[in-house]
């Protein structure tokens, strides 16, 4: 009788926002702020507007710069350039060597799958010192499809992306702290981890009044640490 065959290795897709980081400490105040001012001044908003319109678009499309796009004409990569520039961003940072060994430990690739852009990732990423535990970054100017940015939870754009990794769906794992994103993973056959750690009680936004503490059918675990991830397959 033969061996049974290795299990082959997931392929780990981790957002970045509060899932590797505290973003809601360190950037979340400065970004929503910087996108209010940047639709005051390039729409010519009240300030009551720019707040009812960034909230909005991102409650419809999950992201603001969608609605921006399709409503507005406005350029993503001017967008993206001018609300994340983020000055001081790097000292409010804070990484954690358990963290880091976890990620180390992990077995399989392991990719960055992000709605920010590509260079505010890699500004993250290289103050936490999470760089070398990565394969890739996949940015939001990455998530195109037919000339369109189609960024989570686009389960088009997640297909397209285990295609370019070119590895079947089910072999991807996407830990994320955003449970709209894993509905539409898990739908086309990905596995899913909800991360906990950052998250505040009383979720606002796409998933307001979502329990902490219950497990929706699409989330395959929750976890509050990196470490609880080598315990998971």
């Amino acid at each position: 009788m033969s061996a049974p065959r290795p299990l082959r290795a997931p392929v780990w897709l981790f957002d970045l926002d509060n899932t590797l980081h505290d973003a809601g400490r360190a950037a979340f105040a400065q970004i929503t702020e910087s996108m209010t001012v940047y639709m005051e001044r390039e729409l010519a908003l009240t300030r009551a507007e720019a707040e009812y319109l960034r909230g909005r678009y991102w409650q419809r499309y999950g992201a603001t710069l969608l609605g921006l796009v399709r409503h507005h004409g406005v350029k993503a990569s001017h967008f993206l350039h001018d609300t994340h520039a983020l000055p001081g961003l790097e000292a409010r940072l804070r990484s954690h060597p358990h963290d880091l060994a976890a990620l180390g430990r992990l077995r399989g690739p392991k990719f960055i799958l992000t709605n920010a852009p590509q260079a505010y990732a890699e500004r993250v990423m290289a103050a936490l010192g999470l760089g070398r535990y990565f394969d890739g970054v996949i940015g939001i100017e990455q998530m195109a499809m037919f000339g369109h940015l189609r960024p989570k939870p686009d389960a088009r754009m997640l297909r397209a992306i285990a295609v370019r990794l070119k590895v079947p769906v089910h072999r991807c794992v996407l830990v994320e702290d955003t449970v709209g994103h894993q509905k539409a993973a898990r739908r086309i056959g990905m596995r899913t981890v909800w991360m906990q750690r950052w998250l505040r009680d009383g979720i606002h936004g796409p998933e307001a009044g979502l329990a902490l503490a219950r497990r929706p059918v699409y989330v395959c675990a929750r976890i509050r640490s990196l470490q609880a991830l080598a315990r998971w397959r």
